[in-house]
């Protein structure tokens, strides 16, 4: 961006001098000052694996723009899964069913808007977003953490994640499946072989 400015002579008592220092300090704070609209949001991490019961910390931090108080900002959290949408929280309160479990842990005034989700459970995976919007509806949305949880088996203290513990299951029927028939026919004969040798 770049101001024409007209040519002035300087003379000794420097009064053409001053307004044109004037007009330089003018554009340099134009182009140094950021718009006040600006916002910038910054959500970590991008993945996050946590077990059953464990204490969840989902890091949102932004960038206020200069020129806003802090009822000027309104921040929202949402989580996206297999059956959709829900918000956890709005206008900068919970409002998700788990409040208790579920809550904003930043202080807003130092553009900290984390979100803290207490003895997870498997029904909290999903994909969280963080979202801040300005009073004059400007909204700066974060690119989203993947939460994803990990129970006990119960089976020599394997843990898996959840998405992961039907695939474990089908194979583990599958492998049964194949044992059986194979076996299945070897079992046949040996039952005839008794047999035979029981009748003689």
């Amino acid at each position: 961006l770049f101001f024409l400015l007209p040519d002035t002579d300087v003379d000794v008592s420097g009064g053409s001098a001053s307004k044109e220092n004037a007009a330089v300090t003018q554009l340099s704070s134009l182009l140094t000052t950021p718009e006040p609209w600006h916002l910038s949001l910054t959500q970590t991490p991008a993945k996050k694996k946590a077990k059953e019961g464990e204490t969840v910390v989902l890091n949102c931090h932004f960038n206020r723009p200069r020129y806003t108080t802090l009822p000027d900002l309104m921040v929202r959290w949402y989580k996206e899964d297999e059956k959709g949408q829900m918000d956890l929280l709005e206008n900068n309160v919970t409002v998700s069913p788990n409040n208790s479990r579920i809550f904003m842990s930043g202080d807003l005034s130092q553009g900290d808007a984390s979100l803290v989700i207490l003895n997870v459970t498997t029904s909290d995976h999903g994909i969280y977003y963080c979202q801040v919007t300005l009073l004059d509806g400007k909204v700066v949305t974060g690119d989203g953490t993947k939460l994803r949880i990990r129970r006990a088996l119960g089976l020599f203290g394997i843990e898996e994640s959840v998405g992961t513990m039907t695939a474990i299951v089908a194979a583990g029927m599958g492998g049964v499946v194949l044992v059986i028939t194979v076996l299945t026919p070897q079992m046949r004969r040996c039952i005839l072989c008794m047999r035979q040798g029981s009748r003689q």
